[in-house]
């Protein structure tokens, strides 16, 4: 039905008069955009029944702003929008600016905030029933082509009531949307992106987003979007761990690594590495029951030990080598 209806839904608009230009995609969707006004981290996270809906909708830079554009989408708005703000205009200022100048504005819907909170939303009035937005106190909501108009205002109302950080509320807001009806053509794809208040000036090393996950194409991918956003925290406090240890703060790196393993109990190299660190400071007691149950599981990682010592990642000591290994039988 899909691939029938939204050629159709072209063809109205060319007989209106009102078409977007031929290379517009038609991304019909719910999504929202967000800032912390604790943190000051901004994002996006958006669910559209639409093969690899964050590649379009979602666009965020740490220290300016994100946008969400949808509908028959522009993306320029995504990468003008955001233009527009690094270069000192509020978010509701770039918003109206781009839609003053679209040529075919009626079908677009986006939503921009800055890293001052402010907020802006335009639903253009050819975006399919149902559609609209919401305006919040440092987000907006906003949907098109919903199974119900119950969907943005039960958004607003999970991202206002829901605790947690900016990724948590984000990801509330989306499952209040699917639980309202969500898009009424079902779904299949997701995305999140959640960027620092500041930016590092080095985008280049992944400093300056906290988030970046898309959900290609999936039969449930909130559900999945949640998991690995979950595995994205564990890898963060792995990642956390190393560099505490080249600091030579041990006590915290294992604070650190321990949260990865209880994050994450099913990514078995985790607890591997949680394991290696206590053996190679002097605490095998607390190691062994590690690494025998990463050995049962995954016996692989009994052959990956023996290439560390080489490597100057685990002691070269026979004798402690020859004990871990033996906790594999």
């Amino acid at each position: 039905m899909r691939v029938r209806l939204l050629p159709a839904l072209a063809l109205l608009f060319v007989l209106a008069g009102a078409s977007p230009r031929g290379a517009d995609p038609l991304v019909h969707t719910f999504s929202i955009v967000a800032r912390d006004p604790q943190t000051g981290d901004m994002g996006v996270a958006v669910q559209s029944h639409w093969f690899s809906v964050g590649s379009i909708v979602s666009w965020a830079e740490a220290g300016v702003g994100a946008v969400a554009t949808q509908s028959f989408v522009d993306p320029g708005y995504g990468l003008r929008g955001l233009g527009l703000m690094r270069e000192g205009a509020s978010a509701p200022d770039a918003l109206k600016q781009l839609v003053s100048k679209d040529p075919q504005p009626d079908g677009r819907q986006v939503a921009m905030i800055d890293t001052q909170g402010r907020v802006d939303a335009y639903t253009g009035k050819a975006a399919v029933a149902f559609a609209g937005h919401i305006i919040g106190e440092q987000f907006s909501v906003q949907a098109n082509m919903m199974a119900s108009a119950r969907v943005w205002p039960a958004m607003a109302d999970a991202y206002r009531k829901t605790s947690g950080d900016l990724a948590d509320r984000m990801l509330a807001a989306l499952d209040a949307a699917q639980a309202a009806g969500g898009d009424a053509r079902g779904k299949q794809s997701a995305a999140l992106v959640v960027v620092k208040a500041k930016g590092t000036g080095r985008p280049w090393v992944g400093g300056d987003k906290l988030f970046e996950l898309r959900i290609e194409d999936h039969p449930q991918p909130l559900v999945e979007l949640r998991r690995l956003l979950r595995l994205q925290r564990a890898y963060g406090h792995a990642n956390r761990g190393d560099e505490l240890m080249t600091e030579k703060k041990v006590d915290e790196a294992l604070v650190e690594y321990a949260a990865a393993s209880k994050l994450a109990p099913e990514i078995v190299e985790l607890p591997f590495w949680h394991a290696v660190t206590l053996a190679s400071i002097g605490r095998e007691a607390e190691a062994a029951p590690i690494f025998k149950a990463v050995f049962a599981k995954e016996p692989l990682w009994l052959e990956m030990l023996e290439r560390l010592p080489a490597a100057g990642l685990f002691p070269a000591d026979p004798a402690l080598l020859a004990r871990v290994k033996a906790l594999a039988r």
